[in-house]
């Protein structure tokens, strides 16, 4: 199968240990090796968990800049809003507070070789403004210092979210997009890479064996089915993890299908679709069983007022118009379009027919059949969506003991984002 591979894309899988033979991928290491003969920016888009993080290693220990040993990754995302500019530029003394000398920052100190930015996303607007200068000119400035500075430096930026995406929302400049991704390299998700996955799995349970001096664990055909069928939203690794826990808590076991799937993939499906851990569960045959009662007595209380309203009113040819117009539109019509009825008190009714329109859900006009005690039929205020977040990000933080770095991949998001969240939240 590796015959034809060139080998240069041989030899770069062999030391940075990528496994796998897909076409995609096998293309995106190819390009790599292309981009490493230039000077030219690089964005490496792929998802969480996918690889990303070889690829910058590929384009600069396959470039001249080599010889520089100047090598530097940023997470971008892990770096809080107030002291990333300081980080990335440097600042001088006295700057802001708890600045007590100057710093050099990230792209003076690369200077001559290249730097990785990971999350590139994440960056704020104003950053985002400074980098560009840099892609531009190779021109900045410390924070606090009028001085301006040169630096000659490769950037190479990976990202896991929709750039265009996020520069049609305002979230990211087109400007900086376009400059970054001069040459763009796209991983692909662990699920389109076929039977790479097999490969991986072998991998990480024969390395776990033999790291832990464990008995190796054995793969069934079904248990191979169920895991070149499971989507791996968490990619590479989220296999990793998996294939790991196997190798420990099942060595020198041969795995079945059914056990991967009960045990280490207990939310498994060929149409597998991510949910968020800490919903509970909710019976939604008992929710549309109340919704039918309420419109049947929704109904019936408009056929009420129908009836009332025929005899009362019958005299009138204004209200019988109005009527048909119920008659035709039982559920949707605008009683407030009618043309006024002269009897007021006909025209009361009128009015609470209107505002029936729009009913208000309470499961105790409904008077629904007896159910369980876990399911809340009394009126409540509903949770807004900061609400909804912050019992989120609060019950993850309590389920990773309080550990931020394991929330944010838990909850898929940036450690700033999250740093951000738990202030203004109130979760320290």
């Amino acid at each position: 199968m590796n015959s034809n591979i060139s080998p240069e894309i041989l030899s770069a899988k062999q030391n940075y240990s990528i496994v796998g033979n897909s076409p995609d991928l096998i293309n995106a290491i190819g390009r790599a090796l292309q981009s490493a003969k230039t000077d030219l920016s690089v964005l490496i888009i792929g998802e969480s968990g996918s690889g990303k993080e070889f690829f910058p290693k590929i384009i600069h220990y396959n470039s001249a800049r080599k010889h520089s040993n100047k090598y530097i990754a940023v997470n971008c995302g892990a770096i809080p809003e107030g002291t990333i500019d300081s980080e990335l530029f440097g600042h001088e003394k006295g700057a802001f507070t708890g600045a007590i000398s100057d710093r050099k920052g990230y792209f003076e100190e690369a200077n001559g070789g290249t730097i990785f930015l990971d999350e590139v996303a994440e960056l704020p607007l104003t950053t985002q403004a400074r980098l560009l200068r840099v892609l531009e000119s190779g021109e900045y400035i410390r924070v606090g210092s009028s001085e301006v500075k040169k630096t000659n430096i490769r950037v190479v930026a990976a990202t896991n979210k929709n750039m265009l995406q996020a520069v049609n929302e305002g979230k990211f400049r087109a400007d900086l997009y376009y400059r970054l991704s001069t040459i763009l390299i796209t991983i692909p998700p662990l699920r389109e890479r076929g039977n790479d996955i097999l490969l991986l799995t072998h991998k990480f349970s024969s390395e776990f064996a033999e790291r832990y001096r464990t008995a190796p664990v054995k793969f069934d055909d079904s248990a191979k089915s169920v895991i070149l069928s499971y989507r791996w939203p968490g990619n590479v690794r989220q296999l990793k993890n998996v294939i790991e826990q196997i190798a420990l808590f099942e060595a020198g076991n041969t795995v079945d299908g059914e056990l991967v799937k009960k045990k280490y993939l207990p939310q498994y499906s060929t149409e597998y679709k991510p949910t968020v851990a800490s919903s509970p569960a909710f019976d939604y045959t008992r929710e549309r069983e109340i919704l039918f009662k309420l419109i049947f007595k929704m109904q019936n209380e408009i056929d009420e007022l129908r009836d009332e309203i025929r005899g009362g009113v019958h005299h009138h040819t204004d209200v019988q118009k109005s009527l048909k117009q119920v008659d035709e539109y039982p559920l949707t019509s605008d009683v407030r379009k009618v043309e006024e009825v002269p009897d007021a008190e006909h025209e009361q009714k009128l009015m609470k027919f209107s505002r029936m329109k729009t009913p208000v859900f309470d499961a105790h006009d409904v008077e629904p059949e007896p159910i369980d005690d876990d399911f809340d039929t009394n009126e409540s205020e509903p949770m807004t969506l900061e609400d909804t977040e912050r019992e989120t990000i609060k019950s993850s933080l309590e389920r990773n003991g309080g550990k931020r770095k394991k929330t944010a991949q838990e909850l898929n998001i940036s450690e700033r984002t999250l740093y951000r969240k738990i202030k203004e939240y109130g979760l320290e």
